[in-house]
C-alpha cells in the first residue's frame, strides 16, 4: 500500500497497514486517499492539506485539530468523526455526510457545504463566515456561539436547531427552513430572510435591525 501527493506523485506513505504508516507519518499534505478506508482512524493534529479525499470513510476518525484547510472532501463519510478545533477553511465538502459529527470550536470559513448532511452534528463556536451551507440538512445541529457572518444558508434545513447567540449577520436565509429552531439572542442585521419558514421559531432576544424580509 502506498499513498502519493496528488500534486508530484511523489510517495509519501508505503507499507502493509495503511492506519499504522497514516500514524507514524502525520504530514499527509496533498496526500492522494481518494476512497480510503479510514473508519476510527486516529488522525489527530494531522497534517492533511489540501488532500484528496473524496468518497473516504472517515466515520468516527479522530481529526481534533488536524489540518484540512483545501481538503477535497466530496461525499466523503465523516458521520460521528470527531473534528473538534480543527481547520477546514476553505474546504470542499458538497454532499459531504457529517451527521453527529463534533466541529466544536473548528475553522470552517470559506468551506463549500452545499449539500451537506449535518444532523445532529455539534457546530458550537464554530467559525463559518463566508461559508457556502446552500440546500446544507442541518436539523436539531447544535449551533450556539456560531459565527454565520456573511455565509450562504439558502434552503438550508435548520429545523430545530439551536443557534442561541450566533453570529448571522449579512447572512443570506431565503427560502431556509427554520421551524422550530432557537435563534434567541442572535444577531440577524443585515440578513435575507426571504421566504424563510420561521413558523415555531424562538426569536426572543434578537437584533433585527436591517434585516431583509
Amino acid at each position: 500500500m502506498e499513498i502519493r501527493n496528488r500534486f508530484t506523485n511523489e510517495i509519501i506513505v508505503e507499507g502493509k497497514d495503511l492506519q499504522d504508516c497514516i500514524k507514524k507519518r502525520k504530514d499527509l499534505r496533498g496526500a492522494f486517499l481518494g476512497g480510503t478506508f479510514l473508519m476510527d482512524a486516529y488522525l489527530r493534529d494531522a497534517n492533511l492539506r489540501d488532500a484528496y479525499l473524496r468518497g473516504a470513510n472517515l466515520g468516527g476518525a479522530d481529526l481534533r485539530g488536524s489540518d484540512l484547510r483545501g481538503a477535497f472532501l466530496l461525499d466523503a463519510d465523516l458521520r460521528g468523526a470527531f473534528l473538534r478545533g480543527a481547520f477546514l477553511r476553505d474546504a470542499y465538502l458538497r454532499g459531504a455526510n457529517l451527521g453527529g459529527a463534533d466541529l466544536r470550536g473548528s475553522d470552517l470559513r470559506g468551506t463549500f457545504l452545499r449539500d451537506a448532511y449535518l444532523r445532529g452534528a455539534n457546530l458550537g463556536g464554530a467559525d463559518l463566515r463566508g461559508s457556502d451551507l446552500r440546500g446544507t440538512f442541518l436539523r436539531d445541529a447544535y449551533l450556539r456561539d456560531a459565527n454565520l457572518g456573511g455565509s450562504d444558508l439558502g434552503d438550508a434545513y435548520l429545523r430545530g436547531a439551536d443557534l442561541r447567540g450566533s453570529d448571522l449577520r449579512g447572512a443570506n436565509l431565503r427560502d431556509a427552513d427554520l421551524r422550530d429552531a432557537n435563534l434567541g439572542g442572535s444577531d440577524l442585521r443585515g440578513r435575507r430572510l426571504e421566504g424563510c419558514i420561521l413558523e415555531g421559531c424562538v426569536l426572543e432576544g434578537c437584533k433585527l435591525g436591517g434585516a431583509q424580509t
